[in-house]
């Protein structure tokens, strides 16, 4: 029986160890009652062959693969067509999650009827082990989502219906690399809402290649969704402020913005 489905997007992650390390911590979760369904989006390296000789042993995990690269919207939509599950997992490939993940998640939102998504506490690590801690609000509220998603969204495990009755991930050219952000805050706009737990069980990837992905011109993709997110949680005017803080951030010197994040997460 399939009680949860685990969705990934993969692009161009053709690092074998990190791969490994990525799905092994899927495999080896205390709850075996899951499907992982993995999208390769179209990536142009071995990333798709690596995939394949790592699950080729487990038809629990099923491997699809776009021709181009749709970006992670699309690709997570793909999945999400596919699973059988009635919770639905998010996972990145770069990350791992805590053997304990999927069942302290599970049984939460079994107890919890009134939380429509849970999140959890996170480690971030790089090449040299872990380095910060991420936590949230336990029930983040409106004026949460101001300066930050209030959700590391790799963490999150969803009900299904939430997910589809919102039409799954925004796959317009406006939300890539902050389409975690517009989705959270259309589900709080639909009336949905979403928890935190304490307990670290994500291990998410903060290094410096994850630092250069984010671009100046993803930070008014981010803006767009802020202040449309913003707008549709009725947090105009007093939100502008905050709507255009991506653009000032995208200012500051990146190795003085690293300083500041390491100083701010660091354990």
């Amino acid at each position: 029986m399939v009680n949860i489905s685990i969705i990934m997007s993969v692009y161009n992650s053709g690092n074998e160890k990190m791969l490994k390390t990525c799905i092994e911590s899927i495999r080896n979760q205390s709850n075996s009652e899951w499907e992982m369904i993995i999208c390769d989006d179209g990536s142009s390296d071995c990333t798709y062959e690596l995939i394949k000789k790592l699950c080729q042993k487990d038809s629990r995990i099923i491997i699809i693969r776009n021709p181009t690269n749709m970006k992670a919207s699309a690709a997570r939509n793909r999945c999400l067509s596919l699973a059988v599950g009635q919770y639905i997992a998010i996972m990145d490939a770069d990350d791992y999650s805590a053997a304990n993940r999927l069942e302290a998640q599970f049984n939460y939102l079994e107890n919890n009827a009134k939380v429509d998504f849970v999140g959890t506490g996170a480690c971030l690590f790089d090449e040299s082990g872990v380095w910060g801690t991420r936590i949230y609000a336990k029930q983040p509220v409106e004026r949460d989502f101001l300066f930050v998603l209030p959700f590391v969204h790799a963490s999150i495990m969803f009900r299904r219906e939430a997910l589809q009755n919102v039409g799954g991930y925004n796959e317009s050219w406006k939300v890539v690399r902050s389409e975690d952000y517009d989705l959270i805050m259309r589900l709080y706009k639909a009336g949905y809402r979403g928890a935190n737990m304490k307990q670290q069980l994500y291990h998410v990837r903060e290094d410096q290649d994850a630092f250069r992905r984010r671009k100046y011109r993803y930070r008014w993709n981010e803006m767009i969704v802020r202040f449309e997110g913003f707008k549709g949680m009725g947090l105009l005017p007093a939100a502008w402020p905050y709507v255009i803080k991506p653009l000032i951030v995208g200012l500051i010197p990146h190795k003085f913005l690293q300083f500041l994040k390491e100083k701010h997460y660091n354990k």
